[in-house]
């Protein structure tokens, strides 16, 4: 498959973006959308990118995400450091080829 456009949300550490590769990643505050609410941010994140990755537990409440065009992966770990986010980079890099825009998933680690 070839590359997806990957956006990480504010909460991600944005170390996370070096270890997923094969796939152009990019951080809110890269996209120029630092402080935007979740809604407004789906939306102009749904125009530009495949998949949305964030630690954000409560976003699958707030936001109907099957209304947006983008794939949202949800990571679960003990906290959102970096340290605790690397070991779920198998899960990311195989949940990211295999994400239909509109899906959710949440990754535990």
């Amino acid at each position: 498959m070839s590359p997806r456009k990957v956006l990480l949300d504010e909460c991600v550490d944005r170390g996370l973006a070096e270890a997923i590769t094969g796939h152009d990643v990019k951080t809110v505050p890269e996209a120029g959308w630092a402080s935007l609410k979740n809604g407004e941010l789906l939306s102009r994140a749904q125009a530009e990118y495949d998949v949305f990755v964030t630690t954000d537990r409560n976003l699958m409440f707030q936001q109907n995400l099957p209304k947006f065009g983008i794939a949202v992966l949800v990571l679960a770990a003990r906290t959102n450091r970096l340290r605790d986010l690397l070991p779920l980079v198998p899960k990311i890099a195989e949940a990211i080829t295999s994400a239909k825009r509109g899906s959710s998933v949440i990754l535990k680690g």
